[in-house]
């Protein structure tokens, strides 16, 4: 049974290898750039920031997380929603998903947005029947040699809560 609560700074390191892992292994991982730099920085992006950040556990050890970072006052963004691979298919994400939902609303937030890349399915699949709506797309540069970039296109997803 999963576990939800705050993410304390005692959990960096395993956040830091659940998000790292969970990405390896849709090939959605682009290394370390600045694009993940609020992972080394929970406490100030979302905490500290009218945001949240969760942890949830099973078995005595994390296996799921997921953020709410605040954009402007009537908009959150869903962040870092990663499920290890051994643990998808229990309803971790549609429970993380709806937690952060709700307190985005508790929050005042009226609209949520985010975005996830296209080898991501299960993540886009769980969205969509969450209520996001494709509202467009993105690109980000993955190095993949010294000089050589591919482009990984992500969906930008959005959905009224108020």
């Amino acid at each position: 049974m999963l576990t939800l609560r705050r993410y304390t700074p005692t959990d960096q390191a395993a956040v830091e290898a659940l998000h790292v892992f969970a990405l390896q292994q849709t090939g959605a991982y682009l290394g370390r750039g600045p694009w993940d730099d609020d992972i080394y920085a929970i406490e100030d992006v979302y905490l500290n920031n009218q945001g949240e950040f969760l942890i949830g556990e099973c078995d005595g050890r994390l296996v799921a997380m997921g953020a709410l970072r605040r954009t402007d006052a009537e908009r959150a963004e869903i962040k870092r929603m990663r499920v290890h691979p051994d643990y998808q298919g229990r309803g971790y994400g549609q429970l993380l998903l709806h937690t952060l939902e709700q307190r985005a609303r508790e929050l005042g937030y009226r609209i949520l947005h985010l975005d996830t890349s296209l080898l991501q399915l299960p993540a886009r699949k769980l969205y969509e029947k969450n209520g996001f709506r494709e509202v467009g797309r993105d690109y980000f540069q993955q190095q993949t040699g010294a000089d050589t970039y591919q482009p990984l296109e992500v969906i930008l997803y959005e959905k009224p809560i108020a």
